[in-house]
């Protein structure tokens, strides 16, 4: 009987835990903001460890924060994941705002020294709290979020609160001594050792992390075109390449003859309507941006010496605000003050190349009938209104004629038309 009931917890203990001693570890990079790239990227990552039977999946992040919806899709994904992940922020980043829900869905949450956590308060895309009633919907929701996460994998749940509530930022070393995070470590390769000997869950089954000794850590990273399209998805880019595509095109339009302006303007707008269809973004804000623009190229063609331009800037920088205030965007954090200095730029630009507009509008004719009328002529061979003289124009000697008047030698001129090749000439007062 006694052999019976040691046979039988034998059995229970191999059904609830088993030893990962794989000799594969999967490391990627997860920089930028939380989008939907991102959340594509760390499915296919976590798919590909699961076909490889890896023996822990390492995220390595450094984010600003980003999307709600993005965010809830990597959660899903870390919490579905058949392989442990562990999520760690490296020497200089940063888990701000959706970064910190990413932390704390991994299996284990390592911060290296020098790096921060948290700040996760919604905000709307100008950087504002949300207001009213959709603020306490979108708190109480993310709050929620947070808990789930943090109560499934042990962690501190009132401070995890705190990032959400109050907005608060810890230091790896308080996020250690908060039991936010489960690691402190500088590189790689001690995160590893610091794992190893660790008992994690996945689902119902305890797994103890003991590493081969002959353990290797295999890197994967986006594609050429995933990290392109991860750069134009972030809101800042987005929304320079909308305004300078726009802005390009523009005077592609009233300086024709060229071709770089209109090709450079058509390749930004395109990246920015990809940036665009990756971001919850604001038709109204969109139209802000386009009447902005607008309004400032009036000035040039009406000529109002840069009132209008006053006007376009200001309601530019509305564009910004709104252009990614919509649902889904709760977490996007965009500084107002990059929105003001983007426009600025921007105007400047506009300014210069304004000016430069106008000054070749207004620029004399140097060449060509009109560019040869008002210029100074001496006199080389005398002549009056019956016959032809020679002058020296403009270092050339021109046939000339009169009308009316007599000249001599020497005397001076003033071109007052062209006749062919003949000059039409007038004293010089």
């Amino acid at each position: 009987m006694k052999k019976f009931i040691l046979l039988t917890a034998f059995i229970l203990s191999v059904g609830t835990s088993s030893a990962y001693a794989q000799t594969t570890i999967t490391l990627a990079e997860l920089h930028g903001t939380v989008g939907v790239q991102m959340e594509e990227f760390v499915k296919e990552v976590i798919h590909d460890s699961e076909l490889k039977h890896d023996s822990l999946i390492i995220f390595e992040l450094d984010t600003p924060g980003g999307l709600v919806e993005a965010m809830r899709g990597i959660v899903q994904s870390i919490l579905a994941s058949k392989v442990p992940v562990a999520v760690w922020i490296p020497s200089g980043g940063r888990a701000a705002s959706a970064g910190a829900f990413i932390v704390q869905s991994a299996h284990i949450a390592a911060m290296s020294p020098g790096t921060n956590i948290g700040a996760a308060h919604p905000v709307s895309a100008s950087g504002d709290d949300i207001k009213d009633d959709m603020s306490k919907k979108v708190m109480n929701d993310l709050k929620a979020q947070m808990r789930s996460v943090v109560q499934l994998r042990g962690r501190n749940e009132s401070v995890a609160e705190q990032m959400i509530e109050e907005s608060i930022s810890l230091t790896a070393t308080e996020a250690l001594r908060q039991r936010v995070i489960d690691i402190v470590t500088g590189d790689v390769n001690s995160l590893i050792k610091a794992i190893s000997g660790r008992r994690i869950k996945i689902g119902s089954e305890t797994i103890s992390m003991n590493f081969d000794s002959e353990i290797s850590v295999s890197k994967v990273q986006m594609s050429f075109s995933e990290r392109i399209i991860q750069l134009v998805s972030s809101p800042e880019i987005a929304y320079l390449l909308l305004s300078g595509g726009i802005m390009a095109i523009f005077f592609e339009i009233i300086t024709p003859g060229g071709f770089m302006l209109g090709t450079a303007g058509g390749i930004m707008l395109l990246l920015g309507a990809i940036g665009l269809k990756m971001l919850p973004f604001n038709w109204a804000g969109l139209i802000l941006i386009v009447a902005g623009i607008i309004v400032m190229a009036i000035d040039i063609i009406a000529g109002t010496m840069g009132i209008l331009t006053l006007l376009g800037l200001p309601v530019f920088c509305l564009g910004g605000i709104f252009l990614f205030r919509a649902p889904g965007g709760e977490l996007l954090q965009i500084s107002l003050s990059f929105i003001i200095g983007i426009a600025l730029a921007l105007g400047i630009c506009f300014a210069l190349v304004a000016y430069l507009v106008i000054k070749g509008i207004r620029r004399k004719v140097s060449t060509g009938e009109q560019g040869m009328k008002g210029l100074d002529v001496e006199v080389i061979e005398g002549f009056d209104d019956s016959e032809y003289g020679q002058v020296m124009c403009h270092g050339e000697i021109w046939r000339a004629k009169s009308e009316g008047n007599s000249f001599v030698k020497g005397q001076k001129g003033i071109v007052k038309s062209v006749d062919g090749m003949t000059l039409i000439v007038t004293p010089k007062n």
